[in-house]
């Protein structure tokens, strides 16, 4: 985030709006799989290494902000060593999981793939991006249809299956097929297995391995910045020494992340009545809120929530955030529909509450804005002796 000062002498907060045009993480997947046919592909923001790798393991490290990251070098020296520690990469808009993990694997941008969000409208309704439910916690796997909701395919241009090594308690979930397909999976229970599933499709051959791993998130989530974070950022750097170790030589891993995080704590906002009287619902997250408006209210919802909120939140309105190419480019209607009237973006550490989702509101760290401390990731390379 970056601060503009007018002629008046005000300081206006300006977002860090996505490189969907370069370095971000919409792009690394097509990079990686462009380097693994030609050594051309490790310039500029990509880590050189990419264009020499015979076998590359790329590892999503689930709320690994580079901020975040670089305040901590000392507890993580394995990735503080690594090829590309001094300059950062972006996420998407919004940056949160749903999104940034869906623009990964599907190398495009959320205008493109239509996940714009954690929980968009369907409807009336809403629809829970990572439970995959519909309204009142209803599974929704039979009646909405993935390759219907998002028609991308991901890992595109690659010649065979990506194995994908993820989490034992992701297998068979709505999202999980939203976002990686038909992809095999090759899941674990304990981070230490992550290591060996990795090693094992390397032995095989395989010349591309996804990885996720959740536990920065998890942690920032429940217990935000602290001896918790910390203990679990030792433990990641641990797991990437890890699979360092299995690389066999002319394989690299690279590591990213999908977003980075921002400590609010109890720091939640509740609209008043006079808004809430022009709303019929709220989406989106705490972090990038969405207002839903009577018929005719947007305008002066617009207005009214400026008016209470513009010194700690970018307010925009769904068309200004669309032209503005907050999300990548134009949305198809189908895809606009999932979105709200106006936009609650705060750059200050709040969050906006949704009535209806009161169990965020325990979240310690959030995620969702496009402030520094969340829209900027790294992309880390690691390995790579030549044959």
């Amino acid at each position: 985030m970056t601060v503009q000062r007018l002629d008046t002498g005000t300081a206006v907060a300006l977002p860090v709006l996505p490189d969907y045009e370069g370095a971000c993480i919409a792009n690394v997947v097509p990079r990686i799989l462009g380097g693994l046919r030609g050594p051309d592909a490790g310039h500029d923001w990509m880590p050189e290494q990419v264009g020499h790798a015979r076998q590359v393991v790329l590892l999503v490290v689930d709320g690994l902000g580079w901020a975040q990251l670089r305040e901590r070098s000392a507890l993580a020296p394995t990735l503080s060593a690594a090829a590309g520690i001094d300059r950062a990469i972006t996420s998407v808009a919004p940056t949160t999981t749903a999104a940034a993990l869906t623009s990964i694997t599907t190398g495009r941008p959320p205008s493109d793939h239509g996940i714009l969000g954690y929980r968009l409208a369907d409807g009336d309704q809403i629809m829970n991006m990572l439970r995959w439910t519909l309204g009142a916690d209803n599974d929704a796997r039979r009646t909405v249809q993935v390759a219907t909701f998002q028609p991308l395919v991901p890992f595109p241009g690659s010649t065979r299956p990506v194995p994908v090594v993820s989490k034992v308690d992701f297998a068979g979930t709505g999202f999980t097929a939203a976002h990686l397909g038909a992809s095999p999976l090759f899941d674990y229970r304990v981070p230490s297995s992550l290591a060996v599933q990795v090693r094992n499709r390397l032995q095989a051959g395989e010349p591309f391995v996804y990885a996720y791993y959740d536990g920065i998130d998890k942690i920032a989530h429940a217990d935000g910045f602290g001896d918790h974070y910390d203990a679990e950022l030792v433990a990641v750097d641990r797991l990437v020494a890890d699979l360092v170790a299995t690389l066999p030589p002319g394989a690299i891993l690279l590591v990213t992340a999908d977003h980075g995080q921002i400590e609010v704590g109890s720091n939640v906002e509740m609209l008043g009545g006079e808004a809430m009287s022009m709303i019929r619902f709220f989406s989106g997250e705490g972090r990038f809120r969405w207002v839903h408006a009577h018929t005719g209210a947007a305008g002066d919802l617009a207005a009214l929530l400026e008016e209470r909120y513009g010194s700690t939140t970018w307010v925009r309105s769904c068309d200004q955030l669309i032209d503005d190419g907050w999300f990548g480019g134009p949305l198809s209607s189908a895809f606009a529909d999932r979105l709200g009237d106006v936009a609650l973006i705060p750059f200050a550490p709040i969050a906006f509450m949704d009535p209806a989702d009161t169990g965020e509101n325990r979240l310690a760290c959030r995620h969702g804005s496009l402030t520094t401390d969340e829209m900027l990731v790294p992309l880390l390379a690691l390995g790579g002796e030549r044959l």
